[in-house]
């Protein structure tokens, strides 16, 4: 998914990261971690929410998420959930399934913690970092749901091996799964979406639920599932085409 260097070669910000996320690997599938200034009731959030809802260290060893919420009945992974608007209105609709949602933009993290208490939710738990860590700290077949939306292009093809979707990622997302377990994976940049399909659909594992060729306008690609959330991002229509969603299932 990234690709890691010598820890000299950090970026300045990369100081802002907790310090085992900084021994992890500077992180390639994404750009900032921080922009403006956050907000004074967001940063306090981040020392009295956020140590209350956030996901165990991986480095310090397996997460089981059962041990997170010991009631839930489904348990999905949000990887870059952006400002939380999506993960929170989820976890607002199945409360019954815990919500863990991986961002490595702090502002993000802040705009999260801001749902959270204001909804009162108690099914959300939070990673302020690299989500490869996360994953590789969960069991197998311990995921009901991962959810990938609209996440940096990185468009020219020398930055290409940024992208979030690899093939390894993919292999990972498919050790995750429950069997019958779905992956959704949104864009809104044509060549991301055929990107993501070839690799998606050459992972052992898994297999497409929907069938199309984008190529020859396959309307299935554009077809917006029943319980997708809009949020300001995707309004903003930055990409070069309609979003596009793709979907896999775990196979038994």
């Amino acid at each position: 998914m990234t690709d890691k260097s010598d820890p000299a070669d950090l970026p300045a910000f990369d100081s802002d990261r907790p310090e085992w996320a900084q021994a992890h690997g500077p992180l390639r599938s994404f750009g900032r971690i921080k922009s403006r200034p956050i907000k004074a009731r967001q940063a306090a959030l981040f020392e009295t929410l956020m140590p209350q809802i956030a996901v165990p260290d991986p480095s310090k060893g397996p997460i089981d998420p059962l041990a997170l919420m010991p009631d839930a009945k489904e348990v999905w992974l949000e990887i870059g959930f952006g400002g939380g608007e999506h993960l929170a209105e989820q976890a607002t609709r199945n409360p019954d399934a815990l919500m863990i949602g991986c961002e490595p933009f702090l502002n993000g993290v802040a705009s999260a913690l801001r749902h959270v208490e204001e909804g009162g939710l108690k099914n959300v738990r939070l990673h302020a970092d690299d989500a490869r860590a996360v994953m590789t700290a969960l069991p197998d077949a311990s995921l009901d749901r991962v959810m990938i939306l609209f996440p940096d292009p990185w468009h020219k093809v020398r930055h290409n091996k940024r992208r979030l979707l690899q093939d390894e990622t993919a292999v990972e997302i498919a050790r995750l799964l429950k069997p019958g377990g779905r992956v959704r994976f949104v864009t809104d940049w044509l060549d991301y979406a055929e990107w993501a399909l070839e690799r998606l659909a050459r992972t052992p594992g898994l297999t497409r639920i929907e069938t199309g060729d984008i190529k020859a306008g396959g309307a299935d690609w554009f077809t917006v599932p029943a319980d997708h959330v809009v949020t300001r991002y995707e309004e903003k229509k930055l990409g070069d085409t309609t979003p596009i969603f793709l979907e896999f299932q775990r196979q038994a």
